[in-house]
């Protein structure tokens, strides 16, 4: 097996989120968004495909990078091909992005799976075939009804949790929300929600991530009253001192680091360096699947568990291979968002939850994902 070709579709699609000044998604009318679609093909006909951003993937990213690392060799190397591009990183310039290694590692997982008949995570090990999730929810906005009061996010929680969910995370007000940041209505809006659905049901909460240490404290000690089950990202995570000075001096289990860079090298340090209790990975935050599981596996090592960041099938395929993560995050959600409904390049969604709350593992080979490639070919805007 040889991979011959690497190619990637940008296509259109209609969205109805949009991003605010400070990059945090939100509804919004409906509109044209770009996506993109890498394809990989080997010279026995095997196909892989995974989705990223059409600026990660752009013709400058492939022709300098990824097909000089790909091309002739073989498709099954995975290990190999993603140290390959890694090591690019550093000559790039920062143009060879994590994401952009993710959606290329991601195509070879998909290609793997297709060319063996077997889904990914059972290529990875499986653990499980179906994990619960928990409902995560857009940030704060000023929207009437939308996620404007701790009484909105009250109300959502309870219709998260008549939908079948069985935790909800809280992402709460930030820039550039007119007053926010703010402690005082980031623990209201907490306890809104903690009376809403009841002492039982496991909450989460995702903070401005730019509060200073004193505020980090304060916040973390309200929710730590309301029983909360994890804290995450209320600092910049690259002052590591001061996270790991929040652990030591707060009993809520603090979850990190989601958007530090260093891939697995920089979460073995808050692994093994106290910083945190909960680790975190995602596909898309540390270059792909192969890392997410070093990670995940560094974690068990230390009797840690390792949350992932975000949805997909990248994740979903991890969560069905390693047993020290108990959740799958699905959303971003919000009262004004049908998460349910697929976007128009996809015929179904690959983490529909059924009754129990849970998201089961695709049966199908590859990722799992169910792509419209019909609907693409109509909405292509360019190729290379």
């Amino acid at each position: 097996m040889k991979i011959e070709q690497v190619k990637v579709t940008v296509f259109t699609y209609t969205s109805n989120t949009v991003h605010d000044s400070d990059g945090h998604q939100h509804p919004g009318d409906p509109h044209d968004s770009g996506q993109a679609l890498i394809t990989i093909t080997d010279d026995e006909g095997n196909s892989g495909h995974a989705f990223g951003a059409p600026e990660s993937l752009r013709p400058h990213v492939i022709e300098n990078y990824v097909k000089k690392v790909l091309l002739g060799e073989d498709p099954m190397d995975r290990e190999k091909l993603w140290l390959g591009l890694a090591r690019w990183q550093r000559g790039s310039g920062t143009q060879l992005t994590d994401r952009a290694l993710a959606s290329v590692e991601l195509a070879l997982w998909d290609l793997a799976g297709n060319a063996l008949k077997t889904p990914v995570w059972k290529l990875l090990g499986g653990y499980r075939d179906r994990v619960p999730a928990y409902g995560s929810t857009m940030c704060g906005d000023e929207m009437p009804n939308g996620l404007s009061t701790p009484d909105d996010y009250g109300k959502f929680a309870e219709w998260l949790i008549n939908r079948g969910y069985k935790a909800i995370k809280l992402h709460t007000w930030m820039p550039p929300v007119s007053w926010a940041p703010s402690v005082e209505m980031d623990i209201a809006a907490c306890a809104a929600v903690r009376e809403a659905v009841g002492p039982g049901v496991p909450l989460m909460l995702d903070a401005n991530h730019w509060y200073s240490r004193t505020e980090a404290y304060e916040l973390g000690l309200g929710i730590q009253k309301l029983n909360y089950y994890w804290f995450e990202e209320p600092m910049d995570e690259h002052s590591v001192s001061s996270y790991r000075w929040l652990a030591e001096n707060l009993d809520i289990p603090i979850l990190g680091p989601e958007y530090a860079e260093g891939k697995f090298h920089t979460r073995a340090e808050w692994i093994a360096g106290g910083v945190c209790d909960i680790a975190r990975t995602g596909v898309m935050d540390v270059g792909g699947i192969g890392p997410s599981m070093k990670i995940a596996h560094l974690a068990e090592s230390f009797n840690m568990d390792a949350e992932i960041h975000g949805g997909g099938s990248g994740n979903l395929a991890v969560l069905g291979a390693i047993s020290n993560s108990r959740w799958y995050e699905r959303g971003l959600l919000h009262p004004f968002v049908d998460f349910d409904q697929p976007p128009a390049y996809l015929n179904s969604i690959v983490d529909e939850m059924d009754s129990d709350g849970d998201i089961r593992m695709p049966m199908t080979p590859g990722l799992g994902e169910d792509i419209n490639f019909d609907y693409i070919k109509s909405a292509t805007v360019s190729e290379h």
